[in-house]
């Protein structure tokens, strides 16, 4: 039992973090939202809707970023300077409507 937990203990320890960071994007910039994402590959974007609820949702540089039923698709989002920024959000691939093509969007 004990090397059990210091085999997953080694193994946990080993592996690398990948932590995904979490912003405000109304203290941002669009350009600075932007370059966020594209300079960690994918990030979470926390914001409050004029309603005063939370709203969040993952944000990423391109398709690769997302899970192998995703695609990347552009959506807008409020920042500092801009009420629309437009950034990639990873959409299920159902939504292309049997559609052929998978845009492959970059930021």
């Amino acid at each position: 039992m004990k090397k059990l937990v210091l085999t997953i203990a080694i193994v946990l320890a080993a592996s690398p973090s990948f932590a995904i960071s979490r912003l405000n994007p109304l203290s941002m910039t669009c350009q600075s939202a932007r370059a966020a994402i594209h300079n960690q590959g994918a990030v979470i974007f926390r914001w409050t809707s004029p309603r005063g609820l939370p709203l969040y949702d993952r944000f990423v540089r391109n398709s690769r970023f997302c899970d192998a039923n995703e695609y990347a698709e552009w959506k807008n989002i409020p920042t500092r300077d801009d009420r629309s920024c437009p950034v990639l959000n990873c959409q299920n691939i159902d939504n292309l409507d049997g559609t052929f093509f998978v845009p492959n969007h970059s930021l």
